[in-house]
């Protein structure tokens, strides 16, 4: 991947140094709204960038100042279903490391597998089951990012949760905890698949995120992740799965989530 050419592009384009970048998810986009003092990029202007071609993801990188820190945040992020490879899909995350960010936020719309969970609910990940199939560091390894055998031990920064989990208690949000488990989509998992990720501990299942974690960690940036449970997975709830039903709940939680996001960003 020629990750210099973008950077360079995009140093040409921005004047501030982000150090804190936001990923978000389906539905989610109008955090982006609150950033101040905007630089935008679209993807399509980047040299060597993908695309999104998801309902509710813009393809854009918003550069600007968010509860008095200054973030890049992606508006729209890029999945394995969409036919592009864990590299491509993992690309922003190296581009924005390079760029400057030590912290990543990263969202997404998920399902509810937790039986105590309710669409709306927000959920802080703590640990992530990948059922992808493929992982985003196959190959060759980037010396210049980090070793070849990453720990994952503590892949979402123990310190950034408690952060999350104490911004929460001062909004009186009823932040969830759990494990978010990626399958690859775009198919809706059966209610087989959605029993068996249970039997195996998942709280929360989506298309998204992990890639994105396993790189950011390589690279060795800290990780703070927050689900919206958007629906209850199959066979959890008798009712249809579709992607309208995805962002209709996202809007209806949007208040506390962008509440819940500009105040944690204002502590780190």
């Amino acid at each position: 991947m020629n990750y210099e050419e973008i950077v360079v592009y995009l140093k040409s384009k921005v004047k501030i140094t982000p150090e804190i970048g936001i990923i978000l998810g389906s539905g989610l986009g109008m955090l982006a709204q609150e950033i101040t003092e905007q630089t935008v990029v679209s993807y399509s202007e980047i040299p060597h960038f993908p695309q999104s071609t998801v309902v509710g993801h813009k393809g854009q990188f918003i550069f600007g100042y968010l509860a008095g820190k200054a973030v890049v945040c992606m508006d729209g992020r890029f999945h394995y279903y969409e036919g592009y490879d864990l590299q491509q899909v993992t690309l922003p995350v190296r581009v924005m490391k390079k760029i400057g960010i030590s912290k990543l936020i990263v969202t997404n719309a998920a399902g509810g597998i937790n039986a105590d969970f309710m669409p709306g609910d927000l959920m802080l990940i703590r640990d992530h089951i990948n059922l992808l199939g493929v992982n985003p560091l196959r190959g060759k390894n980037e010396e210049t990012f980090g070793e070849r055998f990453p720990d994952m031990s503590e892949a979402y920064a123990n310190e950034l949760r408690t952060l999350a989990l104490t911004a929460a208690d001062e909004l009186k949000i009823n932040l969830q905890q759990g494990i978010y488990v990626a399958m690859s989509g775009p198919s809706y998992e059966t209610p087989a698949e959605i029993k068996y990720a249970k039997m195996i501990g998942a709280d929360a299942v989506g298309m998204s995120t992990v890639p994105e974690v396993i790189v950011a960690v390589h690279c060795g940036l800290k990780v703070l992740g927050i689900s919206c449970v958007t629906n209850m997975a199959a066979g959890i709830s008798r009712q249809k799965l579709n992607h309208k039903e995805v962002m209709e709940t996202a809007e209806i939680a949007k208040e506390k989530f962008m509440s819940l996001v500009k105040k944690v960003v204002s502590n780190m």
